[in-house]
């Protein structure tokens, strides 16, 4: 049994470690080394083997030709005064802009798109419909209605709300007592909705993201990414369409009270349609919004402004450089072969890795630097293995930059191998071990 190790494809590197020979230099050594073993191994068992092609430890290299990518110089000609900012293409996401973006940032009301996503995904199991009613208890009120003097939908205390009307004080007016009335309809308290937030959080693939309250209260261990959120963005739009048109909404009444959409985008002519904005005294002004022109839609979490102005402002200009400055490229087709992984012990010793979408990015109109792509995976892989499996991811860059992180399938299944090709692949797979750890790293 082969030692797990993350294995890279980079085709900046060539795999070549300083001071030494590349990785392949030694493959070459070992596969010398190993088929003299095998020849041996194959009299023990009395069995005759042709010798295959040369076993390759690490899936070919992966080099995409001129493609319009972003140099340094390019992407600094874009400025904005937001601390924190990314923009993403939606279809192929696609980064088209960052600063400082993996930042651990406070999400203030922002954090009521991981509130909206629970709520849309019980509805989508059947566990909760737009017509149940959930209590505005006197907690909720208390401290998220008109006595906390925050954001509010004016609900009535120990009052009955249809989760559709919930849901509109949530996301069209953010109100804090509509979130509070969810987290509690839903898991009981606040504290108890706030753990389902994280642990959901993490089935979406929002590693740092940590949510404590579900509306967007002060708390040091409440914290975000502008990356993650505009993950959790898209997901929200993509998997709940449906339900995603109440962030557009432009105004809401209840209890008699009339309050306009808190996101200012949607007053602005460029096709914006939803999603939060957010501010406590200590965040500044956030904002995740989503606009579509010409059937592009672009996705941009914005954090850390010092006025409300400048957060709309910057916002609006980030988009707009967005729409007008990039050219959607297909650099491979659904179901291409991308790569492939290194199987031990199997029928074959690669598996080819495919992408089940259109691997698409959006490439600046003026640019002609390379772009270049890596996968990622832990492996080798160990035999049998079944196709459709995700097994790895595909990382593109613009220079240094991360573009594009998508998974990879397995393309076909492999069969567990004869004795004499496990035997061989074990042999390989302790020579490598070997390099790796006393030649390579030296």
């Amino acid at each position: 049994m082969p030692g797990s190790t993350q294995i890279v494809v980079d085709s900046l590197s060539g795999l070549a470690e300083p001071g030494g020979e590349s990785l392949a230099y030694w493959q070459g050594a070992i596969w010398r080394s190993a088929m003299k073993t095998t020849s041996l191994i194959a009299r023990l068992f009395h069995r005759r083997l042709s010798c295959p092609a040369p076993l390759v430890i690490l899936p070919a290299l992966l080099l995409l030709g001129p493609a319009g990518g972003v140099t340094t110089s390019f992407a600094q000609t874009f400025q904005t005064s937001a601390p924190h900012a990314i923009l993403i293409d939606s279809a192929s996401r696609s980064v088209l802009f960052e600063k400082d973006a993996d930042a651990l940032v406070i999400p203030a009301s922002t954090a009521k798109i991981m509130t909206a996503e629970i709520v849309f995904h019980e509805i989508t199991l059947g566990h909760l419909n737009l017509d149940n009613e959930f209590l505005v208890s006197e907690t909720a009120w208390r401290y998220g209605g008109a006595p906390a003097r925050g954001s509010s939908m004016f609900a009535a205390p120990n009052s009955q709300v249809r989760i559709e009307d919930l849901i509109r004080g949530l996301v069209i007016v953010s109100g804090n007592d509509a979130a509070i009335a969810l987290a509690e309809g839903i898991a009981g308290s606040e504290g108890a909705f706030a753990t389902l937030m994280t642990k959901r959080a993490r089935e979406l693939g929002l590693e740092r993201s940590t949510f404590t309250n579900a509306w967007g209260r002060g708390d040091p261990d409440q914290k975000v990414t502008p990356r993650e959120m505009v993950t959790l963005a898209n997901h929200v739009i993509l998997t709940y369409p449906d339900l995603y048109k109440y962030f557009g909404e432009k105004e809401f009444t209840w209890n008699k009270i009339k309050q306009s959409n808190r996101n200012p985008l949607l007053t602005m002519d460029f096709g914006a349609d939803g999603l939060k904005t957010g501010n406590i005294d200590e965040s500044g002004y956030g904002l995740v919004g989503s606009a579509v022109q010409n059937g592009q839609r672009l996705i941009l979490a914005l954090y850390g402004s010092p006025t409300a102005k400048e957060r709309a402002e910057e916002a609006r200009k980030i988009f707009l450089w967005g729409f007008r400055s990039f050219d959607s490229k297909t650099i491979f087709q659904a179901g291409e072969t991308i790569g492939s992984a290194k199987v031990y012990g199997g029928s074959s010793s690669n598996v080819p890795l495919i992408a089940d979408e259109e691997v698409k990015i959006l490439v600046p109109r003026t640019a002609t630097e390379k772009l270049t792509g890596r996968i990622v995976y832990t492996g080798p892989l160990i035999a049998p293995v079944e196709a459709g499996r995700e097994v790895a991811r595909l990382k593109i860059f613009r220079g240094t930059e991360q573009i594009l992180d998508l998974p990879l399938k397995t393309a076909a299944a492999v069969e567990q191998g004869v004795l004499p090709r496990r035997a061989m692949d074990a042999g390989i797979e302790y020579a490598t071990v070997l390099i790796r750890k006393y030649v390579v790293k030296r």
